[in-house]
């Protein structure tokens, strides 16, 4: 009965260690002033990206820039700004590094573009093996026979020397 007992609160203080560790969201202690303004806020925050952290965005970073930056969010919102102006705000002040979809320009044009272009080449690719796999054309290398040809017994004796026979298992001609 008390060896039940040590095991059950083996078990629940392990489960309990599990969820702690699921639980380490970022917990915001100031509301906003409104609901609408709280749904905003979150549509914001999940689209920025943390400057330091670089692939979280920051809703879900706990660098003290992302803070700070949330901070500053809450209050843009509050003073009236719209999503547009937080939105050119972050990006005067950090670049368009910032934003998980930066815009289409010309500076990002290769950021846009690279994946299609990748998927393109490797389809392509694709198609070239299939087609020279059926055909016939590919990495076959010929005769499966393994033996060598009256031209590749003609060059093979002319590197090892006149006759092959003469040759021992050293690599030098035997007298």
């Amino acid at each position: 009965m008390r060896q039940e007992r040590w095991l059950g609160r083996i078990v629940l203080a392990l489960g309990v260690l599990c969820l702690s560790v699921a639980v380490q969201a970022v917990v915001e202690a100031e509301k906003l002033s409104s609901p609408d303004l709280e749904a905003r806020y979150r549509v914001l925050i999940e689209e920025m990206r943390c400057p330091k952290c670089q692939n979280q965005n920051l809703a879900d970073s706990d660098a003290s820039i992302s803070v700070d930056l949330r901070r500053e969010i809450r209050r843009l919102l509050e003073e009236g700004f719209s999503d547009k102006e937080i939105v050119d705000y972050m990006v005067a002040r950090y670049g368009d590094f910032i934003l998980y979809r930066p815009p289409v320009q010309r500076n990002t044009l290769a950021l846009w573009l690279a994946p299609g272009i990748f998927a393109l080449i490797g389809l392509l690719a694709l198609i070239v093996i299939v087609l020279r796999a059926r055909s016939g054309t590919g990495a076959d290398q010929g005769d499966d026979s393994g033996e060598l040809s009256d031209d590749e017994r003609r060059r093979l004796k002319k590197l090892l020397g006149n006759d092959p026979g003469d040759w021992t298992g050293s690599g030098k001609k035997s007298k």
